[in-house]
């Protein structure tokens, strides 16, 4: 399961199939070709993205699926 304390690097490392729904978020990352470094949520702030909790539910649930 992801948080949004978790760091980027970690949870592309751990969870490669969210990024695509990240990125659709609005959210990218090593594997999208931007260098982002930092959390999830510190993502989300510098992208001016408020709904940070929610996505990480979405998320989380395409981890079960």
């Amino acid at each position: 399961m992801i948080s949004k304390d978790m760091l980027i690097e970690d949870l592309v490392q751990k969870y490669p199939k969210l990024v695509g729904p990240l990125k659709v978020e609005g959210i990218v990352c090593l594997a999208c070709g931007e260098a982002v470094w930092g959390t999830l949520e510190q993502q989300a702030h510098e992208k001016s993205i408020e709904n940070i909790d929610q996505i990480v539910e979405r998320m989380n649930k395409l981890l079960v699926d």
